[in-house]
C-alpha cells in the first residue's frame, strides 16, 4: 500500500541522484511543485525531465531540467532543451532511466483505480517502467474514461489535498481569429475526424465548425471549444471525442467526468499505425511563419527558439497516410510584421516542409497548395498575405528565380 505524505516530504521520499518525471500541461500539480521549489536548493543532486508547456507550467524545479518545449521560467533557469516531435519525446522518455514520477491523479474508485484525468500524454503510459510512483490525489480532478489509470496500490507515496486544477482561458475569438476559423472550416465537411493543435488560431477553427454535423474528433488537446461543439449538436453522437490533454476550465472539467470523451496516451493519440485508420482525418495546427515555398516555421519567436515541431509533424504524417488533409492556419501579420515570408526566410528551422502541408489559410483567404508548381504555390500563398505586403513578397520570389 502506498505511504500518505505531505508536499513537504516530497523531496525527501526522492533517492539521491533521482531523475524525475514531472507530468506537464493540466496534470502537473501545483502543491507538490511549489513544495519542491522551496527546498530544491537542499537536493541539488535531483534531476527532472517533462513536457512543459508555456502559460499553462511555470514552476522550474530548479533547472536542472529537461524540457521540450522551453517555458520563459525553464530557459531562465537554464534547462536542456530537446526540440522533439511527440512520438519522438515518447521514444526518449521510454529510454530515458527515470526513478520516480510526479503526477497529479484522482482519489481511487470503488475498483481501486486511480485516473490520470486530464492529462493521460506521458506518465500514463510510462508509469509501469518507473519504480518510485508519487500522486497527488486531489477531489479537482475528475477521473476520466478511455485510460484505465494506476492501481490504487501501486503508488509508492500519495499527497491528499484538494487543489484546483491548472486552467488555461482563451480570450474571445476578434475579427481576424473568426476570419481564420470561416476559410479553413470550408475545408471540413460533415462527418470530418478532425485534429487541431494549441493556439488561437487553432482553437478558432474549432469554434467555427459549429454548424458542421456528426464531426469526430482524434486529437491531442482540447479545450472549452469542445463544450461548445457539443451543445451545438456538432458531434457525432455515437463516438467519443479521443483525445490526450484537456486544458480549459472548470466549466471544461466539470464536463469531463463523462464516457462522451476517451482520454488516451500519446501511444494511441500520436502512433501513425491508429492515425492512419482514421479515414480522412483532417489535421488543423498553427504557425508562427509560412515561407512562399509552403514550408511552416512554428519554433523560434523573437525571443528566440521555444518548441520543437511537438505534435504537429505527427498528424501531419497521419493524415497523409490516411488520405486526409494538413491544414496550417495562422493571420496574416504579427506586430506589422508579415507571416507569409519569402523563401527561406521564417526564423528558426523548418517545422513541417512543403510535403507536410497541403492548405494554409489567413484571415485572409485559403492557398490550396496541393498539385500546385513552385510559382503557383507561391502566387497562391502571396494571394492570403496582407495587402500591404504582397508587393514586398512578389519582388522577393522574382528574386529568388532570378
Amino acid at each position: 500500500m502506498p505511504r500518505a505524505i505531505s508536499a513537504d516530504s516530497v523531496l525527501s521520499a526522492l533517492p539521491h541522484g533521482a531523475r524525475v518525471l514531472v507530468q506537464g500541461a493540466a496534470g502537473e500539480s501545483r502543491v507538490v511543485a511549489a513544495a519542491v521549489q522551496a527546498g530544491i536548493a537542499t537536493r541539488p543532486d535531483l534531476s527532472f525531465v517533462g513536457v512543459f508547456l508555456s502559460g499553462v507550467n511555470t514552476n522550474a524545479y530548479g533547472g536542472a531540467f529537461t524540457t521540450f518545449f522551453l517555458t520563459p521560467e525553464l530557459k531562465a533557469a537554464g534547462a536542456q532543451f530537446l526540440p522533439l516531435g511527440y512520438n519522438d519525446i515518447l521514444a526518449y522518455l521510454r529510454a530515458e532511466p527515470i526513478d520516480a514520477v510526479l503526477f497529479t491523479a484522482s482519489p481511487a474508485d470503488e475498483a481501486g483505480q486511480c485516473s490520470f484525468g486530464i492529462a493521460v500524454d506521458f506518465a500514463a503510459e510510462l508509469w509501469p517502467q518507473i519504480p518510485i510512483r508519487i500522486a497527488h490525489l486531489n477531489p479537482s480532478m475528475p477521473h476520466t474514461f478511455g485510460h484505465a489509470g494506476v492501481p490504487f496500490e501501486a503508488l509508492t507515496y500519495v499527497v491528499q489535498a484538494d487543489a484546483p486544477l491548472i486552467e488555461l482561458n482563451e480570450a474571445p475569438d476578434d475579427e481576424i481569429a473568426h476570419a481564420i476559423g470561416r476559410n479553413a472550416a470550408a475545408f471540413v465537411r460533415d462527418g470530418a475526424i478532425v485534429q487541431t493543435g494549441i493556439g488561437k488560431a487553432p482553437g478558432a477553427v474549432m469554434r467555427a465548425l459549429g454548424a458542421k454535423k456528426r464531426i469526430r474528433l482524434h486529437t491531442g488537446f482540447i479545450s472549452d471549444w469542445v463544450l461548445d461543439l457539443q451543445q451545438a449538436g456538432a458531434l457525432a453522437s455515437d463516438d467519443a471525442v479521443t483525445t490526450g490533454l484537456a486544458i480549459g476550465t472548470p466549466r471544461l472539467y466539470a464536463a469531463l467526468r463523462s464516457s462522451r470523451f476517451a482520454f488516451q496516451p500519446v501511444a494511441h493519440t500520436h502512433a501513425l499505425v491508429v492515425l492512419r485508420s482514421q479515414q480522412g482525418l483532417i489535421a488543423v495546427n498553427g504557425a508562427l511563419e509560412v515561407d512562399l515555398f509552403g514550408q511552416a516555421y512554428a519554433e523560434r519567436t523573437p525571443n528566440g527558439l521555444s518548441s520543437g515541431p511537438g505534435g504537429a509533424l505527427d498528424f501531419s504524417r497521419g493524415a497523409k497516410l490516411a488520405g486526409g488533409l494538413r491544414i496550417i492556419v495562422l493571420p496574416s501579420t504579427a506586430r506589422g510584421a508579415s507571416r507569409i515570408v519569402a523563401p527561406g526566410a521564417g526564423r528558426g528551422p523548418v517545422s513541417l516542409s512543403r510535403f507536410d502541408i497541403d492548405v494554409v489559410v489567413t484571415e485572409c483567404g485559403a492557398a490550396d497548395l496541393r498539385g500546385c508548381s513552385h510559382d503557383a504555390r507561391a502566387e497562391r500563398l502571396i494571394a492570403i498575405a496582407a495587402p500591404a505586403h504582397k508587393e514586398v513578397l512578389e519582388a522577393a520570389w522574382r528574386a529568388a528565380n532570378a
